[in-house]
This record gives structure tokens, sequence and C-alpha cells, in this order.
């Protein structure tokens, strides 16, 4: 009990020793009755423009942002993080398993090396992109395990 009562009163002397305020007091102009009622005017806000004259509104550059997401998806390059720690290889699908697992051979490959065990990454999954057996896919290996990797990318 004791040790509470001296913790509250250095809470209490570090509080008053400081001379930080919780919430800065704001100066307001006074506000007079007499003024409001007779002219109605003062509350009408003109519409104000946003930058370049669109009007501010919350919807701003979406419709901008929507016609450029149609631009883009004419492209046929892909933007891509660069990993290093992983191996990217080419490869076509020859078996569906369950759980979303593939059997795939790299493209390149003698026939003498086994086929990769490769499952759908996030956001294939997360797009629900349909990979089927014959389909050109990017696999990343694992350095630490090269029979066994993620399928990133499938070609059209």
């Amino acid at each position: 009990m004791m040790k509470y009562l001296l913790l509250l009163f250095g809470a209490l002397v570090c509080l008053s020793s400081t001379e930080v305020t919780a919430f800065p007091q704001i100066s307001r102009p006074p506000i007079s009755n007499t003024s409001s009622r007779t002219s109605p005017q003062s509350f009408i806000v003109p519409p104000s423009k946003g930058c370049e004259g669109h009007p501010s509104t919350a919807l701003f550059g979406k419709k901008e942002a929507r016609a450029a997401g149609n631009d883009r998806k004419g492209r046929t390059e892909r933007v891509k993080k660069v990993k290093d720690d992983v191996i990217e290889i080419e490869g076509t699908v020859i078996e569906s398993l369950p759980n979303a697992m593939f059997r795939c051979t790299i493209d390149g490959a003698p026939d003498t090396q086994e086929p990769v065990l490769a499952t759908i990454s996030g956001k294939i999954r997360k797009n629900f992109v349909k990979i089927l057996v014959g389909d050109k896919v990017t696999i990343e290996l694992s350095p630490y395990d090269l029979t066994r990797g993620r399928i990133t990318f499938r070609k059209r």
C-alpha cells in the first residue's frame, strides 16, 4: 500500500513540474447571437475547387486511376520485385494433384531430370487463376530443395 502511495505521489510531482498541457487552449472568437440570426447567408459556403479545377470530393482522382488501370491491361511486360534467394525457372505443368499441387517439368532440362512438385502462390490463389495441364508457368525454386517450388505466374 505504501508503494502505491509513493508511486502516486511521484507521478503527481512529475506532472506538476512539467509545463506540458494535454489539451492546448484554442482561442476562439466570441459568438454573438444577433449576427447569426440577422445574416443567414454567413453559413453558405461556396463550392471549393480542388487541384487543377477538379471538385474536391472523396472520389477525387479515382476515375483517372481507373482509366490508368485500363491502359495498363494491354501491356505485356511484367513488373516484379527481384528476389535474390530464389531460383526462377520456366516450366510446363504435366500433372494436376490435390490441394493445389502440380507436377511440372523444367523447360530445357534433360528428360532424365525428375519433375518439380509445385504449389500455387498466394496471389494466384487469391485471384482465382486457373492452372491446367499443359500451361507454361514460372516457378520459383528454393536453393535448399530443388525438387519443390512455387508457381508464381501463368503464361498466356
